[in-house]
C-alpha cells in the first residue's frame, strides 16, 4: 500500500519517519519530494581498463553548487535530505517526470530498504546530446513509500547504512557463494 499524504506527515510528527531538511511544500499526495544535495562522484574511467564487482572503483569526487552532466554520461549524486525508514514501511526512489522530459534519468539503486538511515545516493544518466545542468537544492526525484504488511524481523544493516553525502559502489564487500559451473 502506497502511503498517504496524511499518513506521513502523521509519521514524521511522530518521529516514525525523518525527513531532514524537511522543505515545507515536500510532501506530495504520495511522495516525498527530494532535494538535489552538492556532493558528487565520477568513475575514474580513464584508471580502469574494465569494471570488476571484487574491487573498489576509484571515483573522482566533487563537491559544488552545481555540476553539468555531459551527453550519454553516468554521475552518482545524493539527496540533500538525510532519511529514516521505519521497520514497517519500504521504499523507492522515482525521478520527477518534468525532469524526465528533459532525458535525465534519475533513479536508485533497488528499494529503500525498512530500517535504512542516511542519505540517498542518486544515479544519474543524461539521456540526451547535450549536456545538462543541475543545481544543488532543486528538487530532483520523489520518495514513495509503502507499508510492509507487517514490521521486519531485521531492520536494514547493510553496507550503506547511515551513508552522508553520495556513497559509491561498494559491491566489493560482498560476501558471494561460489557457484559450481555445469561445465566443470
Amino acid at each position: 500500500m502506497v502511503l498517504s499524504d496524511k499518513t506521513m506527515k502523521d509519521m514524521i510528527a511522530q518521529g516514525a519517519l525523518v525527513i531532514d531538511p524537511l522543505h515545507e511544500n515536500a510532501v506530495q499526495a504520495a511522495s516525498i519530494d527530494l532535494r538535489l544535495g552538492n556532493h558528487f562522484l565520477v568513475l575514474e574511467q580513464n584508471t580502469l581498463e574494465i569494471i570488476r564487482l571484487d574491487i573498489a572503483i576509484p571515483y573522482r569526487e566533487i563537491h559544488a553548487d552545481s555540476i553539468t552532466v555531459p551527453p550519454h554520461s553516468f554521475v552518482l549524486a545524493t539527496t540533500l535530505e538525510y532519511v529514516e525508514v521505519p521497520s514497517f514501511a519500504t521504499g523507492a526512489v522515482e525521478g520527477r517526470s518534468s525532469i524526465g522530459r528533459l532525458g535525465l534519468f534519475i533513479q536508485n539503486a533497488g528499494w529503500i530498504d525498512p530500517g535504512f538511515k542516511g542519505n540517498i545516493t542518486l544515479e544519474l544518466y543524461n539521456a540526451n546530446l547535450l549536456p545538462i545542468r543541475l543545481d544543488a537544492g532543486r528538487r530532483i526525484c520523489q520518495l514513495v513509500l509503502y507499508k510492509m504488511d507487517q514490521q521486519v524481523e531485521n531492520p536494514y544493516n547493510g553496507k550503506y547504512l547511515g551513508q552522508r553525502g553520495t556513497t559509491g559502489s561498494r559491491v566489493f564487500q560482498d560476501k558471494e557463494i561460489a557457484v559450481k559451473s555445469p561445465l566443470s
